[in-house]
Formats: C-alpha cells, sequence, structure tokens
C-alpha cells in the first residue's frame, strides 16, 4: 500500500523537519535542518509557500508530473495532495512559511484569501522567481520569523498576517511579470483555446455537455482553472468566462441567419437548457431579442 504522510497541523510539519514550534499555527522553515528522505504522497491540513532551492526530482500533483527548478516557489492550500516518483533519498534545501486558516481569521488575509488564485495552480504551473525577487521573498519570511521569536503580544497575530500577506502580494506581481516573460511556455493557449471553442461549437458536445464552462476548457487545454483564467485575463483584458459567452453570442448570430431553425433550436444547439436563458443572455450582450436581431438582418 502506498505510503501518505499526513500532517493536520504546523507542529506535526515542524517535528517532521527538525524545527522547534514557536506558534502553533504558523512556522518558517529552513529545509536544511530536516533530515534526508524520500519522496511520499503528501497531505497538508495548512497553506504552504514553498521556496525550492534544490532538484529533487519529479513530483505529481493532480494528473501532470512536474521537475523542480531551482529558485521555484509552489503553493497549497489546506486539503492539497501532494504526490511522488523520486525514491532517492535527498537532502531537502530551500524555505517556507506555512500557517493555519485559524491564524488569518478575522485579519485582512482571512477576507481576502480566496483571492490568491495561485493557491489553486497545478504544480507544473509554479512560480519560477529571479535572484532580486527570491531575495524579496526571503525578506517577508525574516519578517515572519521576526514575529515568531519576538515576544507574543497583542500585536503578533496582525503583524504575522499582514506580512504573510504582503508575501502574497509580491508573489502576485511575479506571476504577472511571468505571463508576460515565460510567453514561449504560455504561448499558443490563447490560439489553442479559440480553436477549442470553434471545435465545440461546431460538433454535438453542447447537446452532450451543455455550455463549456471554464473548468471544461481548462482540463481541455490541461490547465487548472485559475492558472487558466487568470492567463486569458492577462492575455485579453476579459475574463475567460467573458471570453466563452463572447464566443458564444458570436455563434448565435451566426445561427439566427439560418432562418429555417426556430430560437429554440438555435437555443438547444449551443447548449442551453432552456431557451428563455438564451433568449435573457442574448438581449443582454446585443441589446435585442434573438427574433428582433434576425427581423433586422432582413
Amino acid at each position: 500500500m502506498e505510503k501518505i504522510l499526513k500532517f493536520d497541523t504546523v507542529s506535526q510539519y515542524n517535528t517532521f523537519n527538525n524545527h522547534e514550534t514557536l506558534h502553533p499555527l504558523v512556522s518558517v522553515i529552513d529545509f536544511s535542518k530536516a533530515d534526508p528522505r524520500r519522496l511520499h504522497k503528501t497531505y497538508f491540513g495548512f497553506y504552504l509557500v514553498l521556496l525550492k532551492d534544490v532538484l529533487c526530482g519529479d513530483l505529481r500533483y493532480g494528473k501532470n508530473t512536474y521537475d523542480y527548478q531551482e529558485g521555484t516557489l509552489i503553493f497549497l492550500a489546506p486539503g492539497q495532495m501532494l504526490s511522488a516518483e523520486s525514491v532517492e533519498l535527498y537532502q531537502p534545501k530551500g524555505y517556507g512559511v506555512i500557517f493555519h486558516p485559524d491564524l488569518i481569521k478575522g485579519t485582512s488575509l482571512g477576507r481576502n484569501i480566496d483571492q490568491y488564485s495561485f493557491f489553486s495552480y497545478e504544480l507544473n504551473e509554479a512560480l519560477h522567481i529571479s535572484d532580486r525577487e527570491r531575495q524579496l521573498v526571503l525578506d517577508c519570511f525574516d519578517k515572519v520569523k521576526f514575529e515568531l521569536e519576538h515576544a507574543v503580544d497583542k500585536h503578533s497575530k496582525t503583524l504575522i498576517a499582514t506580512n504573510i500577506e504582503l508575501l502574497l502580494n509580491y508573489c502576485v506581481r511575479f506571476y504577472d511579470r511571468q505571463f508576460i516573460t515565460r510567453d514561449n511556455a504560455n504561448k499558443g493557449i490563447l490560439e489553442r483555446f479559440e480553436t477549442l471553442l470553434n471545435h465545440f461549437f461546431s460538433s454535438d458536445k453542447p447537446q452532450e455537455v451543455g455550455l463549456p464552462s471554464v473548468a471544461y476548457c481548462a482540463s481541455e487545454l490541461n490547465l487548472s482553472a485559475n492558472y487558466f483564467g487568470d492567463l486569458i485575463k492577462k492575455e485579453t483584458g476579459k475574463s475567460a468566462l467573458e471570453y466563452i459567452t463572447l464566443k458564444l453570442i458570436d455563434v448565435a448570430k451566426q445561427r439566427m441567419f439560418e432562418v429555417n431553425k426556430s430560437v429554440s433550436e438555435v437555443a438547444y444547439e449551443l447548449g442551453f437548457k432552456y431557451p428563455q436563458h438564451f433568449t435573457r443572455l442574448f438581449k443582454q450582450h446585443v441589446g435585442v431579442t434573438p427574433l428582433e436581431y434576425r427581423s433586422s438582418m432582413n
């Protein structure tokens, strides 16, 4: 039976990495203090921001594998599972900040944590940082560590959460940079997205699966929904859902020229369960109903 490491608490992970627990809900870890290990499938009950500085074989996250590069940041949210394919012993190297969801309750970070969509990216969509960016990350780690080593007072929780939020905001900037500088890695995704939608609406898939969702398109392009959505937003200025909707309306306009088809038939062909939903969406974006649009074209 495959071995699974399960870490529900910060203290469990500290012990595993030979670290003292200074706070039950948050820790900054220097992985060089950990014992040499083999990679195993691992479950986490807390958030992790990991800066890996060592090549340690192939890791599998979801359906994909990813070969770690030096200077790579990955983000994991509570309940996520990290899988491993390497059986060789290796010495961990790098740093990380881990924090339990209970730490950020009632804080600005707690209210905004869902906005950091990279916690739901696939591992092969990790953040590759420059030396200068790496130093900023380590500075943020040090600020959290300073607070952990400081005597606990009424400001501790706010300052720790604020510094983690600062770290995540820097990572938002770094990902924006990566979307631009890694054009070769992302090249063609928008074109593949457009091709996917063209094939979708010219096939029987709308009747089989309904309207194309962001999750469906991302899966077909082998991307996580959040990474795909963020990438499309950076490339087009529109959300992936907006892009899909505009494509849908464009196809609907073309279909309305087929006068032998009723509005209901066109709606069903496009994947709508109820024609009235199609009419409502069409009018919202075009300004007139499908029938009125057809009449204006005659």
